[in-house]
């Protein structure tokens, strides 16, 4: 029986066809990268996106022996991966943030991207954008993760390799912090 197209198969088996045929991995750059990268631009920059997309699939690619074939969707492996690549460059996430709340101007925006998110009022922004930067790494990531990757709670602790209730407990913190940073705006 044939092996279905790469546009069909499912990401486990385009990577266990990769370690026979690697050109085969490509499919699942051409599925994963767009999102990857939207995901990076609002973390680092365009710019930096480019090199977190490109460090992410190296990774993937090189370690790809490694990926636990049970899990036929790799997005949470990719986002983990692309985690780990977001905290080699934490400072400039939050110089980022620092920078958008002193200015005025949105982290999508700087290095000249694009906003693509429809409330960006700096009303709401500059309050979430310095609850975003006073949040601890892992915090950030899983409420990232899950905000803006629409990772579930499963996804997100295979992601960064934490129990699930390790995500529960970070996202109910980050929510909290996010929420008290937000209380009393009332969108000055």
């Amino acid at each position: 029986m044939a092996e279905p197209a790469s546009a069909e198969a499912a990401d486990t088996d385009l990577i266990r066809r990769s370690l026979r045929e690697p050109q085969a991995f490509a499919a699942l750059f051409d599925r994963h990268a767009p999102n990857l990268h939207r995901y990076a631009a609002r973390r680092l920059g365009p710019e930096a996106a480019d090199d977190v997309v490109s460090e992410t699939f190296l990774a993937a690619f090189e370690h790809r022996h490694r990926y636990r074939s049970c899990q036929a969707d790799a997005r949470p492996w990719l986002y983990g991966i692309a985690s780990n690549v977001i905290g080699k460059r934490r400072r400039r996430e939050a110089a980022r943030y620092r920078a958008y709340v002193r200015g005025g101007v949105h982290p999508a925006e700087i290095d000249g991207g694009l906003v693509e998110d429809g409330v960006n009022t700096l009303a709401v922004n500059k309050p979430l954008v310095a609850a975003l930067a006073g949040l601890g790494a892992g915090d950030r990531d899983t409420l990232l993760l899950v905000a803006w990757a629409g990772l579930t709670y499963e996804e997100v602790a295979e992601a960064l390799d934490v129990p699930v209730g390790t995500v529960r407990s970070r996202l109910n913190r980050a929510r909290k912090k996010i929420r008290q940073a937000l209380e009393g705006t009332d969108h000055e």
